[in-house]
């Protein structure tokens, strides 16, 4: 029953905690219209009285559950982390034209062909991941995870406490207590807000990272390592290039912003039809509560995460080319024994990945990438 406190109105009818004894699990308020039985928030915007709430996620733990899903999520799919960023790389694009040129195909705009393309792209990527373990060892999978993992827990940390605390305090400032009913816009505050901050405090890890995984090419065309180990580039990075030079590729990082938004506030709206679809279960007194209740929903999360990150990178990833190829740093001849800069800024960049490649090269290693970033995220979120 109701508590004469806060009686509901006439278009809706609320359904208490109740305790069930077999699952343990205490059943939060619910309010459901009873002209369309859509479950709706108390007319109040707070819980009835009597009703159980979920107790809100202290700060601390965003951060710590982000660092650890990333780390586990870094380590399971770095061989596919090692390979998408050469494919990004100007380098590999050499070899990725000579197997094209030796498997030519005819151009063609049916569904068959597309198909064919696809299955072709996918053929390359486990060809190429292949020689890099037939070539140079098993150990060069796993290239780069030392400074991966480096800025992966603490770019996840940062990331996901950034994200919680400004989503519950951009919520409380609008006026949305309830952080599970928050509307997209404050999400998509929250995940920029968030990507900007993570972007900026682990762009120099990213950086020796990506120059650590490249470096691999220059000891097969003959001019040997450039850099022993990750101290030794952030060394050489800063005696050539300066400090800034430690922030190459900061703008399209922030540019990427678009993309980890994109994520979190798909997310969020599928993860909210869930929550709509388990609150219109508990609200039937006719349900038991059971194991599966619970598989589809942390099932339905972790697939909710999955397929958020895949539309994201799908959407956005020519930005993972640009600032690859930005932190990669390479140069070219200009005359008279002197070089420069290939790539001097985020715009000049775009215009020349696209003048020398084409849409092919603004999307290299794509297919990597979202078999990296798809289990990834799923690991992540649901870590």
């Amino acid at each position: 029953m109701l508590s004469p406190a806060t009686p509901p109105t006439s278009s809706a009818q609320a359904h208490l905690g109740t305790r069930d004894p077999s699952s343990k699990i205490t059943r939060e308020y619910i309010v459901q219209s009873r002209e369309t039985g859509e479950v709706v928030p108390p007319p109040s915007g707070k819980p009835f009285q009597g009703a159980t709430s979920r107790p809100k996620p202290k700060p601390f733990a965003h951060f710590l559950a982000g660092g650890i899903g990333g780390m586990t999520a870094a380590f399971v799919t770095s061989p596919l982390d090692v390979l998408k960023t050469r494919l990004q790389s100007d380098f590999y694009q050499a070899q990725l034209q000579s197997l094209r040129a030796a498997h030519p195909h005819p151009p063609s705009t049916s569904i068959a062909s597309a198909t064919r393309s696809a299955l072709m792209h996918f053929g390359e990527t486990l060809q190429i991941l292949r020689s890099i373990h037939v070539h140079e060892g098993w150990r060069a999978l796993f290239k780069g995870l030392g400074p991966n993992l480096i800025g992966v827990i603490p770019a996840r940390a940062i990331n996901f406490s950034v994200y919680g605390n400004g989503k519950r305090i951009i919520g409380e400032y609008a006026g949305y207590h309830n952080t599970d009913e928050t509307p997209a816009g404050v999400h998509l505050a929250a995940a920029a807000i968030a990507g900007i901050a993570t972007g900026t405090a682990t762009n120099p890890i990213w950086l020796v990272k990506t120059r650590l995984q490249l470096d691999k090419s220059n000891a097969e065309i003959g001019k040997g390592r450039q850099y022993k180990n990750s101290w030794d580039c952030i060394k050489q990075t800063v005696r050539h290039e300066g400090i800034r030079g430690l922030y190459k590729g900061l703008s399209a990082s922030y540019l990427g912003v678009t993309e980890s938004s994109l994520q979190w506030v798909m997310y969020e709206q599928m993860k909210m039809v869930l929550a709509r679809r388990q609150a219109a279960k508990m609200a039937d007194p006719n349900h038991i509560y059971t194991l599966w209740d619970d598989t589809e929903l942390w099932g339905g999360r972790i697939f909710s995460a999955g397929m958020a990150k895949l539309v994201a990178a799908a959407a956005t990833y020519p930005h993972e080319v640009v600032r690859t190829r930005l932190r990669q740093a390479p140069t070219v001849s200009v005359g008279d024994g002197k070089v420069q800069m290939k790539y001097t800024g985020l715009v000049q960049c775009f215009k020349t990945v696209w003048k020398e490649e084409g849409m092919v090269g603004l999307y290299g290693g794509l297919t990597p990438h979202l078999l990296r970033v798809v289990p990834s995220a799923a690991i992540m979120f649901g870590m």
